[in-house]
């Protein structure tokens, strides 16, 4: 159903922290374009453990949700459908209540980050190196399963790390070798790399970038650059970064949430450059 602009909806995303989060700029600036003035889009801190009574207690004006940390897995036991795309790493970032009243779970981190990626003229490889092993390394395996034809290495700090995205690689069906992060610089050499690790946990490897790099996909956008994406950048390699996952998985939120056919992606991105610029 196409949404009409006097339907008074809401929407919002959940997480805890979630004071940082750019998704009410994204998910407003798209109602805006769209010309859907009743509809309302708000923050809320919830953890784990008071999920389940505040998603009980939503009326029949909300029309989804977006989930953060650490609701992506909390979430759904409380859901009646969950797509294969999240179920294929057990995390769900989109909640959409349908007509009748059920709660269907959607990732549109992944697909958001194929889109990200061909925006930037990636649509195939055939390696690439993913550096970490946290949540979003399972959601970057999951796209490199549609991007990458050969073998993927993860450079980790554990043990137990590296053979949980062993196990994700043989779940996704993707050829996974993994590496000390102590060889991390090795990474930079790939014809994609995907990092994945907190702010500042990649500094340290600037200094080795390769004189001709290839692709660089930072999911950090703030603070951005990063030194790794700042020197990539200096030596004149591609550079995809975590605004550009966050404004397309944002984008087929908007459009699954509101039903309408294509989100306003330029004015959604345009806003959150004005947020980031502002902070």
């Amino acid at each position: 159903m196409t949404a009409r602009a006097t339907d008074a909806r809401r929407a919002a995303v959940l997480g805890s922290p979630i004071d940082h989060s750019l998704s009410p700029v994204l998910h407003r600036a798209a109602y805006e374009e769209l010309g859907l003035t009743h509809w309302s889009y708000d923050r809320f801190d919830v953890d784990e453990a008071a999920l389940p009574g505040f998603v009980a207690e939503l009326g029949p004006e909300w029309a989804g949700l977006s989930l953060t940390m650490p609701l992506k897995r909390a979430v759904i036991p409380l859901l009646d459908e969950v797509s294969e795309t999240a179920a294929s790493v057990e995390a769900v970032n989109t909640l959409v209540f349908t007509e009748d009243g059920r709660r269907v779970g959607d990732n549109t981190d992944i697909p958001g980050m194929v889109a990200a990626l061909r925006e930037h003229g990636i649509e195939q490889v055939d390696s690439a190196a993913i550096l970490g092993a946290g949540a979003t390394a399972s959601s970057a395996l999951a796209a490199l399963a549609r991007v990458c034809t050969g073998e993927v290495v993860v450079y980790v700090r554990s043990g137990a790390r590296a053979a949980e995205m062993r196990q994700w690689g043989e779940r996704l069906d993707v050829e996974v070798r993994t590496e000390d992060w102590s060889d991390a610089a090795e990474a930079l050499h790939r014809p994609l790399v995907i990092a994945t690790t907190p702010a500042g946990t990649t500094d340290a490897l600037a200094a080795t970038v390769p004189e001709r790099p290839t692709t660089l996909f930072d999911v950090l956008y703030e603070p951005w650059p990063t030194e790794l994406a700042a020197r990539w950048s200096m030596f004149g390699g591609a550079v995809v970064s975590g605004l550009d996952l966050l404004v397309h998985q944002a984008v087929l939120q908007v459009e699954q949430m509101t039903g309408c056919a294509r989100a306003p992606l330029a004015a959604m991105r345009k806003a959150g450059e004005h947020a980031l610029a502002a902070r």
